[in-house]
């Protein structure tokens, strides 16, 4: 199952996605027709936090669909709607790994860079934006506005204290995250929190894949392009420090909690690794694709 939080017309609503219909399915709109009554949550932060038993409800629902004669009609065509980020507004700081792929850590520096534990920072909930959507170029404070291609977990329970044997249990599901980064401030501030969290610099999406259809989130394939051209091709098997691992660090002595974002990290291929640098560029169109999740697809502002 795929949920997207959607926009249409001035209605924003949970939905699944059927990618092989190229439609969306209105969880409360199509529980209406069913029995009557709308009793999903509103936000994807609440339906997370309701946790399995609004899974199984999910299920009904679509096996309800599944035996009426015209199931296609409760769809709407994914050209009709907006997806919008599948948590629009997070309710704290996106958890943020850092040279979590051991050639991204020596192309930002030397084998000496390559993590013992854990790099962990955070983004601001106000970078984020949906799939699809313009970020902005940010001219009058970056020179060198960078991509970096993301796997996100979206954590689904509370839980503090979290054993790696037990780490994906407490997930809900995986998106995808641009973690975009303005090198030139990360340097003058001597940290990562200003260069990466300037207006709309979190694009997300485009909706979250449950954690049932991702047998494995660490060996996935991960791959960027910038205007057509791949800058970024790996596998989440290079992760120096795997999700369950991640999620246990994180957890160690502070409660994670439903809707919680977590960016596990960027291969190498980042702009400022090569040479001469190729930083992103007023009208560049970025695409992020990870296997069994989708594709994320963003643009920087144009010139004004």
């Amino acid at each position: 199952m795929k949920f997207a939080t959607a926009m249409y017309g001035d209605n924003i609503f949970l939905c699944l996605v059927d990618e092989g219909q190229n439609a969306i399915l209105p969880l409360n709109r199509t529980e209406r027709v069913k029995s009557g009554h709308e009793s999903f949550p509103e936000s994807m932060i609440e339906f997370i936090s309701a946790g399995e038993p609004y899974i199984e409800k999910v299920k009904q629902l679509l096996d309800w669909v599944q035996t009426l004669e015209e199931p296609s009609a409760y769809y709407i065509p994914l050209s009709d709607v907006t997806l919008l980020a599948p948590i629009p507004r997070p309710a704290k700081n996106i958890f943020c790994v850092g040279k979590n792929y051991a050639e991204h850590a020596i192309e930002m520096g030397s084998v000496q860079d390559i993590p013992k534990d854990p790099i962990v920072f955070t983004k601001s909930p106000t970078a984020v934006v949906g799939p699809n959507e313009v970020v902005l170029n940010h001219k009058e404070v970056t020179k060198e506005l960078d991509y970096e291609g993301e796997l996100a977990v979206i954590i689904g329970k509370s839980g503090r204290a979290i054993n790696k044997e037990e780490a994906l249990d407490y997930v809900f599901g995986y998106t995808i995250v641009n973690d975009i980064t303005a090198r030139d401030l990360q340097k003058k501030h001597k940290q990562f929190f200003i260069g990466k969290s300037l207006d709309t610099t979190c694009p997300m999406g485009p909706w979250i894949v449950h954690k049932s259809l991702i047998d494995n989130p660490n060996h996935l394939d991960i791959e960027t392009k910038v205007n057509g051209e791949v800058r970024q091709s790996s596998n989440t098997t290079h992760f120096i420090f795997p999700v369950e691992e991640i999620i246990s660090v994180l957890s160690a002595g502070m409660t994670l909690e439903p809707g919680d974002i977590i960016a596990t990290g960027t291969p190498a291929g980042v702009g400022s690794g090569f040479n001469p640098s190729k930083f992103l560029q007023p009208g560049d169109k970025i695409e992020i694709t990870i296997e069994k999740v989708g594709t994320l697809k963003s643009m920087i502002q144009d010139k004004e």
